[in-house]
């Protein structure tokens, strides 16, 4: 049990929960700042809102978590590219989700979102660990 435990929660793990929480308060931030400061549409600030916070968390990622440390331009787009794809794919995933189960099951929309904000974290921390952020050793070296 202890070594399930150590392998759950390491610095890798930790810090990717910190940054995560770091993550969704710059999300939050720019989009009250947008809602308050702008005459935008409010699909529009969401989006710009979501978009500074996926390029936070990128860099929070890279740095931090999984300790990539190139600025190489090479490596930032071989990393950046797919880690961009990743959050694309599971705010589908996440939308999806919430039409299905709220709009044709009828679940109660917060309990919908709080399942698919735990399955679009774990698919976000895999998708990083094992496809994006995997070459750690190459990426800081150059």
């Amino acid at each position: 049990m202890k070594k399930l435990i150590n392998k759950l929660f390491n610095r890798e793990t930790i810090t990717y929960i910190i940054f995560g929480v770091l993550t969704t308060a710059v999300n939050y931030i720019a989009y009250y700042l947008l809602y308050k400061f702008t005459t935008l549409d409010p699909i529009i600030y969401n989006t710009i809102a979501w978009a500074v916070s996926v390029i936070f968390a990128f860099f929070t990622n890279k740095i931090f978590v999984f300790e990539s440390k190139s600025f190489k331009p090479v490596t930032l787009i071989r990393e950046f590219i797919p880690f961009i794809g990743a959050r694309i794919l599971s705010l589908l995933l996440e939308e999806a989700f919430l039409a299905l189960t709220v709009k044709v099951m009828n679940m109660h929309e917060l309990i919908a979102k709080i399942i698919i904000s735990v399955v679009v974290v774990l698919v976000n921390y895999f998708a990083s660990k094992f496809f994006i952020f995997r070459n750690k050793e190459e990426h800081n070296n150059g």
